[in-house]
């Protein structure tokens, strides 16, 4: 297996060429001791936490093993798929005979349950039978839990040679290309990703029938399928067709699903029309719904997308999901286009609005990722940061996922055309013949060897004024090309203050802190202020190093303490806010928030 086509999306069709893991490997630095952590205690601890809530087991009982009755959510089988791809993009990142043993005795199951036709859903068969298939699919989860099966197969073959799930996921496959079409069954998942996969799964076996079952799935979303079924089509993201849509709208993660598989299916059919689609919509979503720590998901009620500029804090939904699709589409969008803006998307959502899902410790996790939590906030919903980060949910769609991006993280570092490398993300590690040494978000110096003068394409993100290529200075939101075989290149990572678009009316007056690609928190952990009250003076901050939460630079800010509650009514004439004490102020990334105790925590502070 050519270690080009190790990756998660292995399109020759774009302006870029994806470099996967054996071409691209983390060694060091920031991301290193968190894949660590995955692969040492994440991946076997989720393995372990799908045994305790009956995943397993429902797959068991499909394949004939043993007796009882589905567990869970009918979508439950999804949670294993995730798993099983993220243990073998961490076997391909790092061999282990263990862990190839885990995979394969998983495998043999899955196999097992599969129906002689290619159908299968553990949950559907032990609940409902063959004649309880797909009656129900806008809700059922069918094609969804079947896309991550692809996609596990898919990582599978890649990473360990095996092709025993690839023979699962194709059996399935061509059961769905039997099954579905314009002179078949018309209809669609109500949760996108099988798009993602068939074209994956085309792009490994060069079968065209994926390829077209994918592309139909994309067209036949927004001509009232859905809304036939008696069910509100915004939430599913088919109230309009895919070429006709300019914004994304309803459940953040199948919107973004959606985008991304309709990505895929626009680079590999050349069709320049829906890539234009996917582009407005993208910056649509970037510059009206898209959070500051790059979450995505505005509203509880149906985990979904609000108006534009709809980005409330407090009740931001944000689902680690919706960025994990955020930063899938956004690679697709790079690998089609070769734009640096959506390298600066995956970089803002990869640092802040995934890896806040996830504790230091790696095995702790937060399925909602708000911008604000209130002092005298208390746990009234199962998925609320108010009751700190969690060992697994009732719906574990999170953890797994996860998992799967971590583990493959090495394939989103850089990409190729035949006369350069890119890097699109700065890693201590090895690319190619390239050697990468950096202390990057901490530090802003990247340097770059090679054994021959090599042509390097660097990322310069559209924060970095001031940044220079071996003391050349270079274009923020570009990219620098250079050839050499020694490179230096300086981010300046200047602590920054920023304001809002004042259409957003949850933060207008608020100001909120940065430095470099990291989003910073103010957590009421460092502060001895009430941070439900505090304001912030307009002087920029300062960044000092510290041994807090794993070693992380902190920002130190001035501002005022506000007088705090006032009895009375808080609505009348003539009433500002007032202010008090002048306070030291310290956040830290905002990534790194509620590995303490739980208590305040604000990105947006009104400004004095």
């Amino acid at each position: 297996m050519s270690a080009a086509l190790r990756s998660p999306a292995a399109t020759t069709k774009g302006r870029r060429r994806p470099l996967g893991l054996g071409q691209a490997t983390i060694t060091g630095g920031f991301w290193a001791p968190r894949q660590t952590r995955n692969g040492l205690d994440a991946i076997p601890s989720g393995q372990d936490q799908l045994e305790k809530a009956g995943n397993l087991q429902n797959l068991r009982l499909a394949a004939g093993i043993g007796e009882g009755e589905a567990i869970g959510p009918i979508f439950a089988d999804s949670d294993v798929y995730k798993w099983l791809e993220a243990a073998a993009w961490e076997y391909g990142r790092n061999p282990d005979e263990d862990l190839l043993k885990r995979i394969r005795d998983l495998t043999a199951v899955v196999a097992a349950a599969q129906r002689e036709d290619g159908y299968l859903d553990s949950v559907v068969q032990l609940r409902y039978g063959d004649e309880g298939r797909y009656q129900q699919l806008v809700w059922s989860h069918e094609h969804y839990c079947a896309g991550h099966l692809i996609q596990a197969a898919v990582a599978q073959v890649r990473c360990t040679g095996d092709t025993a799930l690839l023979d699962v996921a194709t059996k399935l496959a061509d059961h769905l290309v039997a099954t579905f079409g314009d002179d078949k069954t018309v209809d669609v998942d109500g949760h996108p990703v099988i798009e993602m996969a068939l074209v994956e799964l085309y792009r490994e076996t060069g079968t065209a029938a994926y390829l077209e079952l994918a592309k139909w799935f994309v067209e036949a979303r927004g001509h009232g399928i859905i809304e036939n079924h008696g069910h509100s089509p915004t939430y599913f993201s088919d109230r309009v067709p895919v070429r006709e849509a300019t914004t994304v709208e309803g459940h953040s993660v199948r919107a973004v699903y959606l985008a991304a598989g309709a990505t895929d299916v626009a680079l590999e059919t050349g069709d320049a029309e829906l890539l234009e689609a996917l582009k407005r919509q993208f910056d649509h979503m970037w510059s009206t719904k898209t959070y500051i720590t790059g979450g995505l998901g505005a509203r509880w009620e149906g985990e979904a997308f609000g108006d534009e500029y709809e980005l409330p804090t407090d009740r931001a939904y944000a689902e680690t999901c919706a960025a994990i699709g955020g930063i899938q589409w956004a690679w697709r969008m790079l690998l089609a286009t070769g734009e640096s803006t959506y390298a600066d998307a995956i970089e803002r959502m990869l640092y802040n609005g995934f890896l806040a899902g996830v504790s230091l410790a790696g095995t702790e996790y937060f399925y909602v990722n708000p911008l604000q939590l209130r002092g005298a906030a208390h746990p009234d919903n199962g998925r609320s940061p108010a009751h700190g980060r969690r060992g697994w949910f009732d719906c574990a769609c999170c953890p797994p996922n996860i998992m799967r991006t971590l583990s493959s993280l090495d394939g989103y570092l850089a990409t190729a055309t035949d006369d350069a490398i890119q890097l699109h993300q700065y890693a201590t590690g090895v690319i190619g013949d390239l050697r990468v040494e950096t202390a990057y978000p901490w530090d802003g110096a990247v340097r770059i060897t090679a054994p021959e003068p090599t042509t390097v394409e660097l990322r310069i993100p559209a924060w970095a004024e001031g940044a220079t290529v071996n003391g050349e200075p270079a274009q923020p939101g570009s990219y620098a090309r250079v050839t050499a075989t020694e490179i230096d290149l300086q981010l300046p990572l200047q602590s920054r203050m920023v304001g809002a678009d004042p259409r957003i009316d949850a933060v207008r007056g608020c100001v909120a802190l940065e430095r470099g690609p990291l989003v910073y928190a103010v957590e009421q952990a460092d502060n001895s202020a009430n941070v439900d009250d505090l304001h912030l003076l307009p002087e920029a901050p300062t960044a000092e190093t510290s041994d807090l939460l794993d070693g992380v630079t902190v920002l130190k800010a001035h501002g005022r303490v506000g007088v705090g509650h006032q009895p009375g009514w808080s609505f009348r004439p003539g009433v500002e806010d007032a202010i008090g004490d002048a306070v030291d102020v310290v956040a830290v990334p905002y990534y790194a928030w509620a590995n303490r105790e739980i208590g305040a925590m604000r990105v947006w502070l009104p400004r004095v």
